[in-house]
């Protein structure tokens, strides 16, 4: 009987960088930022943990790079837009970012060696908001807003205890059953009145930002014009009336000659 062939083996990928990287923030995003350890990417990498150190110098230079590809996912200021539309699709962008790798949500802006998706991105929303007319004061102001506001909101939506829509009233009603709801009117309205099925925190955000940008532009607004009444002002001479003159030739009386 003629021997059948042996079935070729899977050639394995090649380990790179990039590979590790990739692999590493689907470690995290599975189980958190602390369930990445070398051995375990080894593991996922069916490679030997030491053969790792290759291609980075240790687990500190992974996390620096898996907070890079974070960065690289966000959208940036789309070319030619104005800035309140930029920083509009900018902020759901990176919120929808972070609720994906929800372990980066401590780690986007505490690295001190910063990659190139993270400073490419820093230095585009800076440029939009400077192409927007803001001074550099305002564009440190508004910067710092948006990003308190995108990362507490997205924090807060990791942080709540319901998950669906239809968990939102039982959960309420939870918090409030052991205490009598006369003491606490204000909070039962809001609830009968705003936390029904069928509401999505998730639903507050576009608002929420849509008053910071306006916000923000009324006050860009006020201190272009503070700064433009504060320029300085050139002195001219001042106007001397101008006579009104015959349309005819006339010849003045100290260059009549006498007859």
């Amino acid at each position: 009987m003629a021997t059948q062939p042996k079935p070729r083996s899977r050639r394995r990928l090649p380990l790179s960088k990039d590979r590790v990287l990739r692999a590493a923030i689907e470690l995290a995003d599975q189980g958190g930022i602390e369930s990445l350890t070398m051995r375990k990417l080894g593991q996922v990498l069916r490679v030997e943990a030491m053969s790792l150190y290759n291609h980075v110098a240790h687990k500190d230079d992974i996390v620096d790079g898996i907070v890079d590809l974070v960065f690289s996912e966000i959208d940036l200021p789309a070319s030619g837009a104005d800035w309140k539309t930029a920083m509009r699709q900018r902020a759901i962008s990176l919120r929808d970012v972070l609720l994906r790798h929800r372990w980066a949500i401590g780690l986007m802006e505490s690295r001190r060696k910063a990659g190139p998706a993270n400073l490419r991105h820093h230095d585009a929303v800076i440029g939009s908001l400077l192409a927007g007319g803001f001074s550099i004061a305002m564009t440190a102001n508004a910067y710092s807003v948006l990003d308190a506001y995108i990362y507490g909101f997205a924090l807060t939506k990791m942080n709540l205890p319901f998950e669906t829509s239809e968990e939102v009233a039982d959960v309420a009603k939870t918090m409030l059953a052991p205490f009598p709801v006369s003491e606490y009117p204000n909070l039962v309205a809001f609830i009968r009145e705003h936390l029904q099925p069928g509401y999505d925190y998730g639903d507050e955000f576009e608002s929420g930002l849509d008053l910071i940008l306006d916000g923000l532009e009324r006050a860009a607004g006020s201190s272009r014009a503070e700064l433009g009444s504060s320029l300085p002002t050139t002195s001219r001479p001042e106007a001397r009336p101008v006579r009104a003159t015959s349309s005819r030739p006339t010849t003045s009386r100290a260059r009549r000659m006498p007859s």
